[in-house]
């Protein structure tokens, strides 16, 4: 077994144990009494995330407030790829693997990330994943690559697509300090996973349908935000 596998296994011990389950508890009410409140958060479609089994949670991706935001509103925990030198420091790890975080060494093929989203999804638990990659800009949605479908064919996991407005204008790229605004999160419909083997025709028809659902999140998002900000 390799030092990253020892690594992975330690992470999964500390997410399994009862302490963890408080250390995310206390995490996840902080951020709701004090973060949401603080940007005046609005959401609707919440109770989409806490659907049972493997979930793929699907958010757009305009800020680095996007995955607290998101993860907080579930009662379930999300596990979410984080880069391995974050947990070079045993006492910041211990926190993160508690809040549902697990090691991908930085610059790792595309394989061993996808190897260490099967282990969480076969394990039943839902992940967070951005299915366009990195921060992007404004109210349309950025590419979407088929990786997301392409996963959820071989784990069996149901997609949630999360739109979300406010937050790109609350901590824009190359921000330190997040200025007050209206955050609007929407959970769109989810989509089922896939039966049966897809070939390539299938796999991009049922991203677009993704894309498709992604941006009606993003846009219903953007009204209630404009709405709040106009009020």
């Amino acid at each position: 077994m390799s030092d990253d596998d020892d690594l992975r296994e330690w992470s999964f011990a500390v997410g399994d144990s009862a302490m963890a389950e408080r250390v995310h508890g206390a995490t996840r009410s902080f951020i709701r009494s004090a973060i949401f409140p603080y940007f005046r958060v609005t959401v609707r479609g919440r109770e989409k995330l806490n659907l049972p089994g493997p979930l793929l949670v699907a958010p757009v991706h305009r800020s680095n407030l996007d995955s607290p935001l998101v993860a907080a509103l579930s009662e379930r925990r999300l596990r979410v790829l984080a880069k391995e030198s974050l947990f070079s420091l045993k006492p910041f790890a211990w926190y993160i693997s508690s809040l549902g975080a697990f090691p991908l060494k930085r610059g790792t093929a595309d394989r061993e990330a996808t190897r260490a989203a099967r282990l969480v999804l076969d394990r039943g638990e839902p992940l967070l994943v951005f299915p366009e990659g990195t921060r992007q800009a404004g109210r349309q949605i950025g590419e979407l690559f088929d990786g997301t479908i392409w996963l959820a064919s071989k784990t069996d996991a149901t997609i949630v697509p999360v739109g979300i407005a406010g937050s790109g204008e609350a901590l824009p790229s190359g921000t330190k300090v997040p200025r007050r605004t209206t955050i609007a999160i929407v959970v769109g419909e989810p989509l089922p996973p896939p039966e049966g083997r897809l070939n390539r025709r299938e796999l991009s028809e049922r991203t677009e349908e993704f894309g498709r659902r992604l941006q009606a999140a993003m846009d219903q998002a953007y009204a209630d935000f404009d709405q709040a900000e106009s009020g």
